[in-house]
C-alpha cells in the first residue's frame, strides 16, 4: 500500500490548499522524517504565494524540494524540523530546507541535526540565521564599526542579533514601524525610525525591500561605507540613488544571497551547522511572533494574517499514516 502524507500547495494569486500527496519507500541511504514545526518566510512566501516571481528568476528561486512550477501550482518552503523515524538519524531532531508537509523522505545527507542545546519549536529560523551568517560573511564588519540595519523583518533582525555579538559593535535596527523597537529591546539592539538613525555608518543592511530604505541605507552611510543589499524584490523595478554623494563619499552597494556560500573554505552543511549552534541563544524567540496549526494554513494565507516575523506551523503529534 503506497502511503501518503499531507502538504500544502500554493494554488493561484493568494490561494493554498491541504493536498494528500504520495510518500516514496525509503531508500538504506533516506531518512523518513516526520515534522514537528515548519516556519514561514513572510517575505519571500507572501512573493511565491501572490505569483511575483519573475519568469527569469523560476530556476534560481526553486526551493531545495520544490514541487511544481512557478507560478502555480507549487509546493514551497524551507524551514522545517522534524524527528527521523526511518533510516540514518533515526530518532534525531533534525533540520531540513523541506515545504510544509506532515512526512517527507529524502537522502539523509539532506538534513542536519539540531544540538541538544537547541529546542525544536526555535530550530525552524535555522534558514534565516544561515542567511544572516552568509550576509556578513560577505559584510565583513570590523571590530568597532558603526553599523546600521534598515528593515526589522525576520532577515534584519536576525542580522542584528548576530551583528550584536561582534566586539565594540552597537548595532542600531531601522524600520519605519514602532512596533519593531520592542523585538530590538527583546535583541539587545537599538531602534531608531529611519528619521532618527545616526549616520556616519560604516556598513548599513538593508533588508527592508523597499526604495525608500536602500535610498536611506545609503544616506546613512560614511565616506567609503558599504550597503550590503539582502532585500530581493522580484518582478518589481528599483530606482537606486546614485547620484548626490555616492561618487563623492565613494560608497559602494554589493549584493549577498544565500545560495552561494560566501567563503570558499566552507560548505553548505558547515553554514547550516553553524546556524543551528548559533541558535542556542534564546535571544532569537523574539523572531517568532505567531503561531497556528497545520491544518489551519490555507484559511490563515487567504487572510493575509501572518505576523511580520516568522510564523511557526505547529503539526502537533502523529506517525505515518498508511
Amino acid at each position: 500500500m503506497t502511503r501518503s502524507a499531507r502538504a500544502l500547495w500554493f494554488t493561484s494569486a493568494g490561494k493554498s490548499e491541504i493536498r494528500a500527496v504520495p510518500l516514496a519507500e525509503p531508500g538504506p541511504d533516506d531518512a523518513l522524517v516526520r515534522t514537528l514545526y515548519s516556519g514561514i518566510s513572510r517575505g519571500t512566501e507572501s512573493l511565491v504565494l501572490r505569483g511575483g516571481v519573475p519568469e527569469s528568476q523560476h530556476e534560481v528561486m526553486r526551493a531545495p524540494f520544490q514541487d511544481g512550477r512557478f507560478p502555480w501550482p507549487v509546493k514551497y518552503g524551507y524551514l522545517n524540523v522534524g524527528v527521523v523515524e526511518r533510516g540514518p538519524l533515526l530518532g534525531r531532531t533534525v533540520f531540513c530546507l523541506y515545504p510544509h508537509q506532515t512526512h517527507y523522505v529524502v537522502p539523509a545527507d539532506a538534513v542536519t541535526p539540531v544540538p541538544d542545546t537547541v529546542p525544536a519549536a526555535r530550530a525552524v529560523l535555522a534558514g534565516t540565521v544561515e542567511t544572516a551568517v552568509n550576509a556578513l560573511w560577505d559584510a565583513k564588519p570590523l571590530v568597532g564599526d558603526r553599523v546600521a540595519v534598515v528593515g526589522g523583518g525576520m532577515v534584519g533582525c536576525a542580522v542584528a542579533a548576530l551583528l550584536a555579538r561582534f566586539p565594540g559593535v552597537r548595532p542600531q535596527l531601522v524600520d519605519t514601524d514602532p512596533a519593531r523597537a520592542a523585538v530590538a529591546d527583546a535583541l539587545g539592539i537599538r531602534f531608531a525610525s529611519p528619521e532618527e538613525a545616526e549616520g556616519g555608518c560604516d556598513l548599513v543592511v538593508h533588508a527592508s525591500a523597499s526604495e525608500e530604505g536602500l535610498s536611506r541605507s545609503l544616506a546613512l552611510l560614511a565616506p567609503e561605507g558599504q550597503v550590503l543589499e539582502l532585500s530581493w524584490y522580484g518582478d518589481r523595478r528599483v530606482a537606486v540613488p546614485l547620484g548626490e554623494f555616492f561618487h563623492s563619499r565613494r560608497l559602494r552597494l554589493r549584493s549577498s544571497q544565500v545560495g552561494v556560500v560566501a567563503r570558499p573554505d566552507r560548505t553548505y552543511r558547515e553554514r547550516m551547522a553553524l546556524a543551528l549552534d548559533l541558535l542556542a541563544d534564546p535571544v532569537f524567540d523574539a523572531l517568532i511572533t505567531g503561531e497556528s496549526r497545520f491544518d489551519d494554513l490555507p484559511s490563515l494565507l487567504a487572510g493575509g494574517e501572518l505576523p511580520p516575523l516568522c510564523h511557526r506551523v505547529d503539526y502537533g503529534s502523529g506517525h505515518v499514516p498508511a
